[in-house]
């Protein structure tokens, strides 16, 4: 594999200084080719000196840019990652200031105009035309002082959803507690947990100390006082940016003659408009609460039995800080699921073992990891992946699973190197990483993952194998470059093999012995996939309604708007002088008036899995080849909605789904 590392054009030893140097040498590297396609003359307009060319920059500019910009989020040195988010914001602004070439979008509208584009490849003409597409989108057609004020605003807009970014990255608030004040946690979530002099338990707000404290935590009191430092994180700093990014985005959609910001997204998206979003979520609405008011008398329920047991004060009411602890409570009372019984089951490495097999086997890979590599982290792995019939190098990808100072918060896949061709026809291997915050073992006990996290795991790896099978030609289509409302679809597709017990024994075994989880507990956990699901969805469904709002209006206080959502869809009210919006990342991170995407992408993965998989053999490596060839291969180079009838043999609908769910048709 050792001939194949030099096609990883990565590296991940850049000190703060290189950092900067090399943005500098990119942007200049990259301007020219831009200038060099500005300046061509009508006659010089030629395939290879237009869209080839531009090809091949975005090829090489991508590689290096994510190369500068990642370590914002994994780097173990703060100066590396301060150093990475300024390289961001010099090149985000470098990025709006070449999306706006005049010179570039004028040759390209005559190019397309003098050439006969039923002879380029299918390909080929689909990337011209999402060229001319996006300079429209960009106000290309629009006057000279109208294009001034675009730019500006679009700079302003990138620079401060980084700030966003960071300020919840550097957020590290430590709160603590007693054991006493922890009851109802395990004993070994509480003696990894660092003491403090006079032995109370600092607890962070990482999703591996806060799930568990809200809900495992007994106290009331434990669980507001978290709850309420959770979603005040960043609240004072970041609710300014998300509502200043809402009155930028509603001027630059009025200025590109849009209605809104929404209407201006969602031309791109297999949505298409506002209007079939607003209908999509309200008809779920109506269709769960059916489900989530049953849910909530239970909890009630539940709550009064312990106030009661226990000599506490009964409110009549369920609480944010409670809603989690109570669900917690309705799975386990009534499915008998005890997650930290279960969780023993999924030590890290059983799970990781289990899941890269898994995945091998279903679409035909063959990984190796690669050891001594070199990597940002000690804790990183990376791995090589070839084709296992053919023989045939794929690319790379690392695996960094573990919570450092001011690594990224959340789970995510990160496309490095987009896998396509070279200028000289040869293929790029992809590069991908999966970054997550899963607890990381100490030399006393090893890490053991909820379902939850095991789901998340699945999911997150599926976007890597996006990235890594693709064979678009094109940078702009490779791996997740889909319609941003389709992009979950295949990996929410995949976190299906979390509830079937053929694959869930191929990746568990009892840390202590590597006994199997028993086949009650699998069926249990099995039955209550849909536990709560008129809550869980319904909060989904909140998330992408508060998104659709702030994004259909020119301005947004959007602590007053999530909390009147709040109490009209999920039925719980957001806590007082807390504000969630400050941290709902999404939002500044490429899924503004997006958000829904996840509920509408999980329609087309519920069609996917039940039609073909289900009927076929959840482990039929005939139907994984299918999976690969007609839904991850294309990467974007074709509509998502073809490439789905190319799998179904059919039009999707919307049955698995609301089957899924717990529904009944």
């Amino acid at each position: 594999m050792a001939k194949h590392l030099q096609d990883n054009l990565l590296r991940w030893d850049l000190s703060p200084a290189d950092i900067k140097s090399k943005v500098e040498d990119l942007i200049k590297s990259s301007k020219k080719v831009y200038d060099a396609v500005g300046s061509l003359k009508d006659d010089e307009l030629t395939y290879d000196k237009t869209l080839q060319a531009l090809a091949e920059n975005d090829r090489n500019y991508s590689v290096h840019r994510n190369m500068l910009d990642f370590p914002q989020h994994v780097s173990p040195s703060k100066e590396a990652r301060d150093a990475s988010t300024e390289a961001d914001k010099k090149l985000s602004d470098f990025d709006v200031e070449m999306s706006m070439r005049q010179d570039i979008f004028d040759n390209l509208v005559s190019f397309e105009k003098k050439t006969d584009t039923s002879k380029l490849s299918p390909e080929a003409k689909r990337y011209l035309e999402k060229l001319i597409k996006y300079g429209k989108r960009n106000g290309l057609h629009l006057p000279k002082n109208v294009q001034d004020e675009i730019k500006a605003l679009k700079k302003r807009a990138s620079d401060i959803a980084i700030d966003y970014n960071k300020n919840v990255n550097d957020e590290n608030t430590i709160l603590e507690f007693t054991k006493e004040e922890l009851v109802g946690l395990p004993e070994d979530f509480i003696s990894r947990l660092e003491k403090t002099a006079d032995g109370k338990c600092k607890v962070s707000l990482k999703y591996p100390d806060y799930f568990p404290v809200m809900k495992k935590a007994r106290i009331p009191e434990t669980r507001r006082r978290m709850e309420f430092a959770f979603h005040s994180r960043c609240k004072d700093e970041n609710t300014k940016i998300l509502e200043e990014l809402v009155e930028i985005r509603h001027k630059l959609s009025q200025l590109l003659g849009y209605k809104d910001h929404a209407a201006y997204i969602l031309e791109m998206r297999m949505a298409k408009t506002p209007e079939t979003v607003k209908g999509f979520l309200s008809d779920l609405v109506g269709k769960l609460r059916i489900l989530q008011q049953g849910e909530l008398v239970s909890f009630l329920k539940y709550k009064k039995e312990e106030c009661q047991e226990y000599g506490l004060e009964f409110d009549n009411k369920i609480n944010l800080w409670d809603m989690r602890y109570y669900m917690n409570m309705a799975e386990e009372k009534e499915y008998s699921i005890d997650h930290n019984i279960l969780k023993e089951y999924f030590p890290l490495e059983v799970v990781t073992k289990g899941l890269l097999e898994i995945y091998q086997e279903l679409l035909g890979l063959k990984f190796e990891e690669i050891p001594k590599a070199a990597v940002w982290n000690d804790d990183v792995q990376m791995y090589s992946v070839v084709d296992r019939d053919t023989g045939k190098f794929m690319g790379f990808f690392y695996l960094d699973l573990f919570p450092r100072e001011g690594k990224f918060s959340h789970a995510a896949c990160f496309g490095l190197q987009p896998g396509c061709l070279r200028g000289d026809g040869s293929r790029q291997p992809s590069v991908a990483a999966m970054v997550a915050n899963f607890t990381k073992p100490t030399k006393d006990s090893p890490s053991l993952l909820m379902h939850d996290e095991v789901e998340t795991f699945f999911h997150e790896f599926g976007h890597v194998m996006h990235q890594l099978c693709s064979k678009a030609d094109f940078p702009m289509f490779s791996g997740t470059r889909v319609e941003r409302d389709f992009v979950e679809a295949p990996s929410q597709m995949l976190e299906n093999w979390c509830w079937q017990s053929e694959s869930l024994s191929r990746m568990s075994g009892h840390y202590k012995d590597g006994s199997q989880i028993p086949d009650e507990m699998v069926q249990k956990l099995v039955k209550a996939k849909n536990a709560n699901a008129g809550v869980f969805n319904l909060r989904q469904i909140l998330l992408g309604t508060f998104d659709q709002v702030i994004h259909t209006s020119e301005k947004a206080d959007t602590y007053s708007i999530y909390r009147k959502l709040s109490d009209e869809i999920l039925g719980i009210p957001a806590t007082e002088g807390t504000n969630m919006c400050a941290t709902f990342a999404h939002l500044a991170d490429g899924y503004d008036a997006q958000y829904y995407g996840y509920l509408w992408s999980e329609v087309y993965s519920c069609d996917m899995f039940h039609s073909r998989f289900k009927k076929e053999g959840i482990m039929s490596s005939d139907v994984g080849r299918d999976y690969r060839k007609f839904i991850l291969e294309p990467g974007g180079s074709m509509d998502a909605m073809d490439m789905l009838k190319n799998f179904l043999g059919r039009d999707p609908t919307q049955e698995a789904f609301l089957i899924s769910k717990g529904l009944k048709l």
